[in-house]
């Protein structure tokens, strides 16, 4: 294991434990819980409230096994340094240019989802000025200081979990006490009427798996901040203990509200759950408030995204798998050629995503869920293989272990491997594991093509053992 003298990084330490907190919280909860919700529901109905519980357990194994990792190596290329130096210079490789391209991916669509909000209180603006708008902000917000990405990235969480709080208490009201209803309690009838709990078989549940676990897509983020925390073996912790409480209060408690207000097959016909929820109690702004809270998470989003991508480059820079141009830092510590470069695909991006047909943009996001799961099985393959370098004195000395070890990692390796092969038998699903297959050929080729495969004796650790 390693002290932080042993790392050849020299970025800055500036994320508060306040900041990595909300980081964590902000990773779990994305727009599609907001605006994507009612589609997983008609496809597994009531029953999706158990799909997220068990997807909800295997991302806590991920997220302790992220933990033992980012404690005992708190830097910032997080998985893609973990893959280098445990499974090798292609695995490290592989990881970092892909969830670098993920994250770019992320960013085309957030903004020009940002550009879509907007209009919706500025219908005759433009869409590409919002877009260009919050690309230029963000950029800006990253540039300043690690502790100003980190500050903008609380609020913006913040925004997101009182909205989701406040919806779950006053639906809470609406249930048992009547709310909104009259004074008549509308009860729990909603959750087993209409097909029952399982209104779509075990079949609904196991699809259903997929929109699920894919929710769940930059829970990973707290790894990348451990390189510029000031305080990692006491917040990375204090962040991933938190994860399966916020995933069943958030995720489990807003379905479970909204699935008791409405009938689940009514759903994704009479809009936005959340709206819908809001509306029922009076708010005549219900519309207006929801649409501000996706503006700010799609924000957020992007945000995390510009972070990531220059702390990747940066990392990849580091370990001779990306030029040299992208290891230097500003005075203020940040990797500024990385967010840069960064930022010029994004921007790209936004104007490709008018030009070329829309089924285009389609496939390229195909690449962010295959990133996700690649990165989640990097994550536990290199813990596995940490685990196994240590002797049982070290094991003993761990400052956060994971949970279960090794059985834990087995059963998430076979969980993950499972929800792809069910992404197999969906249409819309099954793109992904085709642009999947491509991307990482053509990653393949690079690697060979460019001399990558050459023994380097750049490293993100300074020898450690």
């Amino acid at each position: 294991m390693a002290t932080e003298k042993e790392f050849d990084e020299k970025l800055e330490r500036g994320l508060e434990e306040r900041h990595i907190q909300l980081i964590a919280l902000g990773g779990a909860i994305g727009v599609g819980l907001f605006l994507g919700s009612a589609t997983a529901i008609k496809t597994a109905g009531p029953a999706l409230l158990l799909a997220y519980i068990i997807a909800g357990i295997f991302m806590l194994f991920i997220m302790r096994s992220l933990g033992e990792l980012a404690v005992s190596y708190p830097v910032s290329g997080s998985f893609s340094a973990y893959a280098n130096k445990f499974l090798g210079p292609l695995a490290g490789y592989i990881t970092g240019w892909t969830y670098w391209f993920m994250w770019v991916v992320t960013c085309m669509a957030e903004i020009t989802a940002v550009g879509v909000y907007v209009r919706f209180w500025l219908p005759a603006v433009p869409q590409w000025i919002p877009a260009l708008l919050a690309l230029v902000i963000m950029m800006m917000v990253n540039v300043i200081a690690v502790s100003v990405f980190g500050e903008f990235e609380f609020w913006f969480a913040l925004i997101k979990v009182t909205t989701i709080i406040v919806m779950i208490v006053l639906g809470a009201f609406m249930i048992c006490f009547g709310l909104g209803n009259d004074g008549i309690p509308i009860g729990i009838s909603n959750l087993v009427d209409n097909g029952g709990f399982f209104p779509m078989g075990i079949s609904g549940l196991i699809m259903s798996m997929v929109m699920v676990v894919t929710a769940f897509a930059g829970i990973e983020l707290i790894g990348v901040t451990a390189g510029e925390a000031k305080n990692p073996m006491k917040s990375i912790p204090a962040a991933i203990n938190k994860v399966i409480w916020r995933i069943i209060v958030f995720y489990v408690g807003a379905l479970t509200v909204i699935m008791c207000l409405y009938p689940w097959d009514q759903l994704g016909t009479i809009g936005s759950p959340f709206v819908l929820t809001f509306n029922k109690l009076g708010i005549s702004a219900a519309a207006g408030i929801i649409n501000f809270v996706v503006l700010t998470a799609a924000l957020s989003a992007c945000n995390s995204g510009i972070f990531s991508t220059g702390r990747i480059l940066y990392n990849l820079s580091l370990q001779g798998k990306a030029p040299a141009f992208f290891g230097k830092l500003s005075k203020n510590h940040v990797p500024l050629n990385g967010i840069l470069v960064s930022v010029c695909f994004m921007f790209i991006g936004v104007v490709l995503n008018y030009l070329v047909p829309a089924q285009v943009f389609v496939y390229v996001m195909s690449v962010v869920n295959i990133g996700a799961f690649w990165v989640w099985t990097i994550i536990v393959l290199s813990q596995l293989k940490f685990r196994e370098s240590l002797s049982p004195e070290q094991v003993s000395n761990l400052k956060y272990p994971a949970l279960c070890y090794p059985y834990s990692n087995r059963a998430t390796l076979v969980f993950l491997a499972f929800v792809v092969i069910v992404m197999a038998f969906d249409p819309d699903t099954r793109i992904a594991l085709y642009v999947g297959a491509v991307w990482f050929a053509l990653l393949l080729v690079c690697y060979y093509a460019f001399g990558l495969n050459k023994p380097s004796e750049k490293s993100v650790f300074k020898d450690v053992s």
